[in-house]
């Protein structure tokens, strides 16, 4: 702040009858906060994304304690048809449907049909091998699709720490907008 302007809040502190060093400091905060700008937009939609974020963090935590117990994901039920989904792409092996929240123009995830103990990338184990290039391959069948392939991202979240939200293996296909990096 200027000294002009340091001075002045001074002298205005001085007139409200701030008159001990204390009292003068509160003041000159007290005034220099109503010269703060009002709260945009796109503060807000920050401090919204952060109570996003700390409820993805705790979806996610949840989700890992039930992550190994077996019983049917969301997209166990999306596979058998018992939960609609708009399908963008299926073969005997994987299914790619659109994210019911998406956090691009195009948001597609790409799962295997058989999950087979694949519940994240993490815990991939050698005779996971073959489904790993096949989810790789149709993401970019999807991207080819939703006519994205000359600039796509693919994003697989493993663990908690990585907001894995859903325990069986999935893919992001994200596009349709300029990507930023780094990703988060």
């Amino acid at each position: 702040m200027a000294a002009s302007t340091s001075s002045l809040l001074r002298r205005s502190a001085l007139t409200l009858g701030a008159f001990n060093s204390f009292n003068l400091q509160h003041s000159i905060r007290q005034i220099q906060s109503s010269f703060q700008p009002p709260i945009r937009q796109s503060t807000r939609r920050t401090m919204s994304r952060v109570s996003a974020t700390h409820d993805e963090e705790a979806s996610a935590r949840a989700a890992a304690t039930e992550a190994n117990t077996g019983a049917p994901t969301i997209f166990d039920k999306i596979i058998s048809k018992e939960i609609p989904s708009t399908i963008i792409y299926e073969d005997e092996k994987v299914l790619a449907f659109r994210d019911v929240n998406p956090q691009a123009p195009v948001h597609v995830l790409v799962i295997p049909k058989l999950r087979d103990g694949l519940t994240e990338l993490g815990k991939a184990e050698p005779r996971h091998e073959d489904i790993l290039g096949h989810l790789l391959h149709a993401s970019k069948i999807v991207a080819e699709k939703e006519g994205i392939v000359d600039g796509f991202r693919v994003v697989i979240n493993s663990g908690a720490s990585a907001c894995q939200s859903v325990y069986h293996l999935h893919l992001h296909v994200l596009g349709g907008r300029q990507m930023k990096w780094p990703p988060g």
